[in-house]
């Protein structure tokens, strides 16, 4: 019961928020001078319209579920990690060139590139998390920058040796995964692939082990008041390290079920453009770091994006009025957190003036 409780108090924040970014959209939309109910309509029937939309919303939201998951872990041990782009670039690269060239069976590669997309991913934002324990180099700066050697890193390797060299188009992509690698799609002719219970999985997985373990329980003190988990004799570097490993493996999770289910190859910027990593981020930050509002606000997100080109597709409105939505939603969570600081100073005042 008391973790209904909290599910449903992490979900009234980004309900707020999108009641919030859809007043904002109608001033847009009337502005445009068109109808704000039907461009709403228009907007829903592009997310959930049909099986065949609403499969396409559930695609969209797999990687930015995964990415969104693994930070929900590192916030809530009090880690910012800011690398989730990069570190699903490095999961991404990494799986594709193990499911090109490993010399085994479509299904053992299969497996050998899922698994290498979560290490490779784990490990780089690992070296971020080494960087501020060993050298005190800040993990916000470290793992923000880390993104850039990454994505150009992985740009060059599929632009230089790794190149598809075959076709007359020359892009910067690596060749054709076989088909036996493919990730199943979960409907024969739809979008969404199996990447999206692994995403399940995650959010369950990590609700359990935030709630009924020990080491959640040290994630949960560490986050919530570090000077006393300290006292407790909780290990800040190794929870930092530790969570700092699998927020990267899931972020490379989602990039390596983006390669495997739904390009089947790396391309230069497929997984970069989308900003599947920020949005990942905004996720988080709606549903307060509950892995299972995660799910939720994820699904949110994505349907406005997929909702947007339906209503490009139908109306005069542009696709940017997802932009717009989305930029309000920025705006509530960051005049949320202002508030929570300005509270939390106010208060620690009076505990001080108290003192004396």
């Amino acid at each position: 019961m008391a973790a209904v409780k909290q599910l449903c108090k992490s979900l009234v924040q980004p309900l707020l928020a999108v009641i919030i970014g859809l007043l904002t959209g109608a001033l847009v939309i009337a502005a445009v001078g068109e109808s704000i109910i039907g461009t709403y309509q228009e907007m829903w029937k592009g997310a959930f319209g049909s099986f065949y939309f609403l499969t396409s919303t559930l695609a969209r939201a797999t990687p930015i579920m995964l990415i969104g998951l693994g930070l929900s872990l590192a916030f809530r041990a009090g880690v910012f990690n800011l690398g989730a782009e990069g570190q699903m670039v490095t999961g991404a690269i990494s799986a594709t060139l193990v499911a090109l060239y490993l010399p085994a069976p479509g299904f053992v590669k299969m497996v050998a590139a899922l698994v290498t997309g979560v290490l490779a991913g784990g490990l780089w934002s690992l070296f971020a998390g080494y960087l501020e324990a060993r050298f005190r180099i800040q993990l916000l700066i470290s793992s923000l920058l880390l993104n850039y050697v990454a994505v150009l890193f992985a740009g060059y390797l599929v632009s230089e040796p790794f190149q598809d060299k075959t076709g007359s188009a020359a892009m910067a992509q690596t060749p054709m995964l076989e088909k036996s690698v493919w990730l199943p799609k979960l409907f024969a002719g739809m979008s969404v692939h199996a990447g999206f219970l692994f995403a399940l999985a995650a959010a369950l997985l990590i609700f359990f082990v935030i709630r009924y373990t020990p080491f959640g329980y040290e994630v949960k003190m560490l986050g919530q008041n570090p000077f006393f988990s300290r006292y407790g004799g909780v290990n800040r570097v190794r929870v930092m390290l530790t969570g700092m490993f699998f927020s990267g493996g899931l972020a490379g999770l989602a990039g390596t079920v983006e390669v495997l289910g739904s390009h089947y190859r790396y391309v230069e910027g497929a997984l970069t453009l989308p900003n599947f990593a920020w949005t990942g981020l905004m996720a988080t930050l709606l549903a307060n770091s509950h892995p299972i509002g995660v799910v939720f606000t994820s699904l949110l997100l994505a349907a406005l994006q997929t909702g947007a080109m339906g209503v490009e597709r139908n109306t005069d409105v542009p696709l940017e009025l997802a932009s717009v939505i989305q930029a309000v939603l920025i705006l509530f969570i960051s005049a949320k957190f202002s508030y929570d600081w300005w509270k939390n100073r106010n208060n620690k005042r009076r505990e001080s003036h108290g003192a004396v």
